[in-house]
């Protein structure tokens, strides 16, 4: 794939801070063989609402890594989204990456009852018209990656989340157990476990109803130790704080949460701070503001470097192993 390759994103929008972080350690290599270049994309609306889109540079022949704002509204940056691949595709741009490091639409994966839709198959079907790839982080369910008939990259956060907690806090992880919140996180609780060496445990619990925990139990030992939840994302924050007072009961010590993607809806941020979590930790695959006790780790050399690894033709699993 040697030639020119564009990052772009909307210098009005929140993701252009990360597109030019990601331009700029590319450019940083001394081993590439492709030049790098910076363009823009302008996404706004007319009065009705509607969203326009127009790439602000020439990107004829060129392979274009379009980078999105995933702080958008869900509706709008589906829209844009089109909007942008459609414009590169009339634009003559050799090929279209799309570069979504948090995939909406992601956690409507299946037909949770009669009558509803797969929304995640809808936008693979919508990004699969124009787009011949994709970078994410983290899916909800890696098994979406299946609606897809384009080349598709479902990075992993965590060796960059758990290298930041090596660096920053060796203290806290000397006495240490990964908790998953349920489990459809146990495998992730895995991964981190294996890295940092250390136990596993698992919270188990029922949903009354979408967004509203029920009964909740532990399984596995966290007296006396210090604890960190990991997941994927964090929504409301509901399942991840009543799992933290649980495990206050339970003798669990310094209490940490540790996620890929902070969305943050609704009562959030009060939940949290009426936690028992000392800390917890998100990527900027979401970008963040000044949260108080949240921390924000960036996912740039991960996205950076898988960017480089797919404009020379290199293996991006490697990253992983």
């Amino acid at each position: 794939m040697d030639g020119e390759v564009l990052i772009l994103a909307d210098p009005k929008g929140n993701a252009w801070g990360f597109a030019k972080r990601v331009y700029e350690s590319l450019n940083s290599d001394p081993d590439r063989r492709v030049k790098y270049l910076l363009g823009e994309v302008e996404i706004k609306k007319f009065n009705d609402g509607e969203i326009f889109a127009k790439v602000l540079c020439n990107v004829r022949k060129k392979i274009c890594f379009f980078i999105h704002d995933s702080s958008m509204g869900a509706q709008d940056w589906a829209i844009s989204l089109m909007e942008v691949n459609d414009a590169l595709v009339r634009s003559s741009a050799e090929s279209v990456h799309d570069v979504l490091p948090y995939m909406k639409y992601s956690r409507q994966d299946r037909m949770t009852e009669p009558r509803t839709p797969i929304s995640a198959g809808i936008l693979a079907r919508m990004i699969g018209m124009e787009a011949d790839g994709v970078i994410t982080t983290d899916l909800h369910n890696p098994a979406t990656t299946g609606a897809y008939r384009i080349p598709f990259d479902n990075l992993k956060a965590y060796p960059t989340l758990i290298k930041y907690l090596l660096k920053n806090y060796p203290d806290f992880l000397q006495n240490l157990v990964v908790v998953a919140p349920d489990v459809g996180s146990a495998e992730m609780a895995k991964s981190y476990a294996k890295r940092l060496d250390c136990s596993v445990a698992i919270t188990n619990k029922t949903r009354e109803k979408a967004g509203v925990v029920g009964d909740m139990t532990v399984i596995g030992e966290v007296a006396g130790k210090n604890v960190l939840i990991v997941d994927d994302m964090i929504d409301t924050a509901g399942t991840l704080c009543k799992a933290a007072g649980i495990l206050r009961e339970k003798g669990a010590l310094k209490i940490w949460a540790c996620a890929t993607h902070g969305v943050f809806s609704g009562e959030a941020f009060c939940n949290i701070d009426g936690s028992c979590f000392d800390k917890v930790i998100v990527s900027d695959s979401i970008p963040q503001g000044d949260c108080g006790r949240i921390e924000v780790v960036s996912l740039v050399g991960l996205f950076a470097e898988t960017i480089g690894r797919i404009s020379h033709g290199r293996s991006v699993s490697e990253l992983f192993l």
